[in-house]
């Protein structure tokens, strides 16, 4: 007889020193598939005092009750992605959006480090110039890396320039193949994804 239960179970991505850019984009997917992602990101309104929260009529005091019970549900999702040593700096938090913040700043670091890293981001990407043996898809693929680096540290860079980059910084052996894409093509109407 087949299971017909089809309760979800997420597979959780698991945090550490190396990859937390890359466990918070699936975090935030996974947290997100589970309708939870406005409650870490943004918080719900918790009443200030008991008195407060006794002064809200039912409908308040229902909401109130489902979005906490909402939060310990991305909580446990937080937990449930993370060592033990990760836990110890989240455990006493009350809301998943406290332990979001403490993860993110153990992990990412604070703005002067997120600074720090699209500098040397834009210095590696400014410097790109493909290699005399390299295909132009392993050149691709490298620039790509560069660029979706220094897009997940919130460098709002266009597709178009991305284009261009590529096409400038060519080896002299496809030099002909680039100029003619230059002159076929609009590249601006090639960057779809902007």
């Amino acid at each position: 007889m087949a299971n017909t239960n089809n309760f979800f179970q997420p597979q959780f991505p698991k945090l550490n020193k190396e990859n937390y850019k890359n466990w918070s984009i699936q975090m935030q997917i996974l947290v997100a598939s589970q309708d939870l992602w406005e409650l870490v990101d943004r918080r719900y309104n918790e009443p200030v005092t008991l008195t407060d929260e006794g002064n809200l009529n039912d409908a308040q005091k229902m909401t109130l009750k489902d979005s906490r019970r909402r939060d310990k549900k991305a909580l446990y999702l937080l937990y449930g992605s993370i060592n033990e040593s990760s836990f110890k700096k989240i455990s006493t938090v009350a809301t998943s959006k406290e332990a979001w913040s403490i993860l993110r700043n153990s992990y990412r670091g604070f703005e002067k480090t997120i600074r720090v890293q699209l500098q040397m981001l834009h210095g590696e990407f400014k410097m790109l110039h493909m290699n005399e043996n390299e295909s132009i898809s392993e050149y691709f693929n490298r620039t790509l890396a560069i660029v979706n680096q220094m897009r997940r540290y919130g460098e709002q860079m266009k597709s178009l320039q991305v284009i261009e980059k590529i096409l400038r910084s060519q080896s002299p052996k496809f030099e002909h193949v680039f100029v003619a894409i230059e002159e076929s093509k609009d590249l601006s109407a090639r960057a779809t994804d902007e």
